[in-house]
């Protein structure tokens, strides 16, 4: 790979780190109060991390997969879109260019994936579509005048079984039963089901939702092949760990979603969030980096022993602020969100620092 395609797609990944940047600032401004300049972040931090960030990330992957230049629009949208929700003001003519772009960048996505399912169909592909399908209803809804907590739902079911196919497609390798696949496209139909029902009825879509997300933590429990690897050591039992983690919590935001429906508490609703988006969709990037960074870029990530410090303290940062969700103490809500957020950034600067070290790079192929 030479050097000046590694460099064309360091833009797309600083679009990403931008929005995760931007999410984290202002999420923090919303847990604590008191940021400068934290505005526009603190308003968009929902579609910043779920859209800007991990759909950018998503979105470079699956272009580099598709190994053409028009599937790199969709992460340039995705980054176009950031920089718009964070400059454009309030009120300005210009406002509903960041949700439109992000909205585009979805679409550009379903368009890759049909693609890549003619090339290869398989129930792996048709779930990460249905992802890519969600968040582009999203966008449409989001430009429609929808508020963030209409669109917690398509949120979900963008990322759950964006995840949940890329696991499927891992464990196909390891000679699943073809049942099996049928079980998780189930469990991610009833997550999608419950969002579009959340249009009409808010609760019980919320409670349909967090059923899908249960039956998809409880299959990827079983199923994945983290069960096996987790055994071993070196990266296989340090990505494991990060997915099995995840697991269990996507079962609590299932079980969050599923008792609540859509919360009337903030507090509440605090935890059914991040639990999702934190504590599961954050263990999959923490695991999976250490594969698609070196499969996007051509750059080594080594597997060292100290990625485990910004995952432990990840899930003992979320650990925290739900416990000070669940009995109203905001001094340990707050000190969660700090706690988990300084992990984000510290595991970001460990994959820096340990690609940026390693001496040699790779020839992978995503």
């Amino acid at each position: 790979m030479r050097a000046t395609a590694v460099t064309r797609r360091l833009p797309f990944l600083a679009g990403a780190g931008l929005a995760g940047l931007a999410g984290l600032y202002g999420g923090l401004a919303l847990l604590s109060g008191g940021l400068p300049a934290a505005g526009r972040a603190a308003e968009r931090h929902g579609p910043l991390m779920a859209l800007g960030f991990l759909g950018t990330l998503i979105a470079l992957e699956r272009a580099v997969a598709l190994r053409r230049r028009w599937g790199y629009l969709a992460p340039a949208l995705g980054g176009l879109g950031t920089l718009a929700l964070l400059a454009a003001p309030a009120g300005s003519p210009a406002e509903p260019l960041g949700p439109l772009a992000l909205t585009a960048a979805g679409g550009w996505l379903l368009a890759v994936y049909v693609v890549l399912l003619r090339r290869r169909p398989g129930p792996e592909l048709v779930l990460q579509a249905a992802g890519a399908a969600a968040w582009y209803a999203a966008g449409m809804l989001w430009l429609a005048g929808r508020t963030v907590p209409d669109l917690a739902p398509w949120f979900a079911a963008f990322l759950v079984p964006t995840v949940a196919g890329e696991r499927l497609e891992l464990s196909r390798v390891a000679a699943l039963p073809g049942q099996a696949a049928r079980g998780l496209s189930a469990a991610c139909a009833l997550l999608g089901a419950g969002a579009v029902a959340s249009l009409w009825a808010a609760g019980p879509g919320w409670r349909a939702c967090g059923a899908g997300m249960l039956a998809t933590a409880a299959w990827l429990a079983l199923r994945d092949v983290a069960r096996h690897t987790v055994r071993g050591s070196g990266l296989p039992r340090y990505a494991a760990a990060c997915l099995l983690a995840g697991y269990g919590w996507l079962a609590v935001a299932g079980a969050f979603w599923l008792a609540a429906g859509l919360p009337a508490s903030v507090l509440t609703y605090d935890a059914a969030l991040h639990t999702l988006f934190l504590g599961f969709v954050m263990s999959m990037v923490f695991g999976h980096a250490p594969v698609i960074l070196p499969a996007v870029l051509r750059v080594r990530l080594p597997y060292r022993p100290v990625l485990y410090a910004p995952l432990a303290a990840l899930h003992a940062g979320l650990a925290l602020r739900v416990a000070g969700d669940l009995t109203g103490g905001e001094a340990v809500r707050a000190a969660g969100g700090w706690i988990g957020a300084a992990a984000v950034l510290a595991f970001a600067g460990c994959a820096a620092y340990l690609a940026l070290s390693s001496p040699r790079r790779t020839t992978a192929t995503p």
